[in-house]
Order: structure tokens, then sequence, then C-alpha cells
């Protein structure tokens, strides 16, 4: 009888980008100590552009004071692929999971993020795909829905994916979207054409997605009310 498989996950609404980015680093470091179980953040950020550890900043079409001036940041990290931008109206998952102990390789963890994105998207009729080879993320025919740029650390996964729900699809004319050029981006919204349900709605079922395919048992909700983010230094961000 396989052992049960525990998931926290921790619904934080909206975050900022660069305090995402140090609590994904704070929970990964436990998590190679087994302080901590598998872990997933489920957030939205404000407009913000990030790059990838390749550094591809030809791939931003207008300049950081132009970036600025339109309310969005931008950030360099450690994560694989080129730049994004995440936003909100974007469902966004950040898996602190051990590939090790639930026996996965790089290539079919990405495989599974893709596979929650595109199950997501056939609950409302979109046939979805996994992009060919050289083209990350998600598809709907030539057109990218959702973007996948993970960080593997000793085992560990940090980093992972964004799906459209309806964000301003415009922040994306001012990048060449994961280095692939002459490709739109869409949005569940736009393909469906159609009223969907609240954007929490849409996120939780994408969380279900991620749990199922990834076959956790024991699952513990969190929400900011009860998370232990006192203990970290950017406590005062989410008073």
């Amino acid at each position: 009888m396989r052992a049960p498989r525990t998931l926290e996950v921790w619904k934080m609404g909206v975050v900022n980008y660069f305090e995402a980015l140090k609590l994904q680093e704070k929970l990964t470091s436990d998590r190679k100590v087994h302080k901590i179980t598998d872990t997933l953040l489920s957030l939205q950020h404000p407009p913000t552009y990030t790059l990838g550890k390749r550094r591809t900043d030809h791939n931003i079409l207008v300049s950081e004071t132009e970036l600025k001036a339109m309310g969005a940041e931008l950030h360099y990290t450690q994560r694989g692929g080129d730049v994004t931008f995440h936003g909100p109206h974007q469902a966004i998952l950040y898996p602190i999971i051990s590939l090790r102990e639930i026996g996965l390789g790089a290539r079919k963890y990405v495989e599974k993020l893709e596979l929650s994105m595109i199950e997501l998207a056939s609950v409302y009729g979109v046939k979805a795909h996994a992009g060919q080879t050289g083209e990350t993320g998600v598809w709907v025919g030539q057109r990218k829905i959702g973007a996948i740029g993970v960080r593997i650390s000793t085992g560990i996964t940090s980093h992972g994916l964004a799906f459209n729900i309806n964000p301003d699809l415009n922040y994306f004319k001012h990048i060449v979207p994961c280095g692939i050029a002459d490709k739109e981006v869409t949005s569940l919204q736009k393909e469906v054409q159609q009223v969907i349900p609240s954007e929490e709605a849409v996120q939780e079922q994408l969380i279900s997605s991620f749990i199922r395919i990834f076959n956790y048992t024991d699952i513990v909700w969190k929400d900011k009310s009860s998370l232990p983010l006192d203990k970290l230094e950017f406590a005062d961000e989410y008073k």
C-alpha cells in the first residue's frame, strides 16, 4: 500500500515578486533539511517581468525606465526559461517539493506541470497542449496560455507555472514571451469567450489538477491568517 503523500497549500493572494522569491528560498532551504513537507504556493503578482538565468535582456523590447513608467517591475532570477510576465488575473503556482521523494526527474516534473494546466483548460472546453520542441509551456494552437520556468536544487523545486486566466495581454507586447518570436499570448477568458467563474475558483481548480496529477493524498490548506510568516524577515509585508 502506498504511503500517504502530504502537501501544504499556501493560498497567499497578491504577493510582491521579490518577497515571493525570498520566501521560496527560505522554504527550499527548509525542505532540503526536512524541516517542512512538500509545499505549494498559490498566488498572484503585481505587474512584473522576470528573466531566467540566461539573462536574455534582448527579449525585453522597452527600457527598464519605460517598464517602471507603466507600473511594472523587472527581476532577474535563477530559474530556467526566458523572459516572461507575471501580473494580476494570472494563476501562479510555485511548488517547493522533493523530486527524489516522489521519484521524478526534471523532464517528467515539467510534463506534469504542463498537464496540470492542460487539464484545467479542458474543464472549459479549451484544447491545450504542450509546446513543440523549443517551445516551453502550454499552448492553444499557436497561442500561449501557460508559462513554465523552474529551478531544481539538490532535488528540490522552486519557481513553477503561470496560467493566464484573464490578464491584460498588452503587457506581453513589450517582450518576446519566453524568447519565442512571432507567437501570440492568450488567456482562458479570451479562448472561452463567455463568463468564467471567479479567479479564485479557477485557481482552486488549478490546484486540484496539480494535486491529482502529482498524486498527493493528504492536503493541508493554509491562508494568510494561518501562515508562519512572522518567522520571516519580510513578515511586515503581510500584516
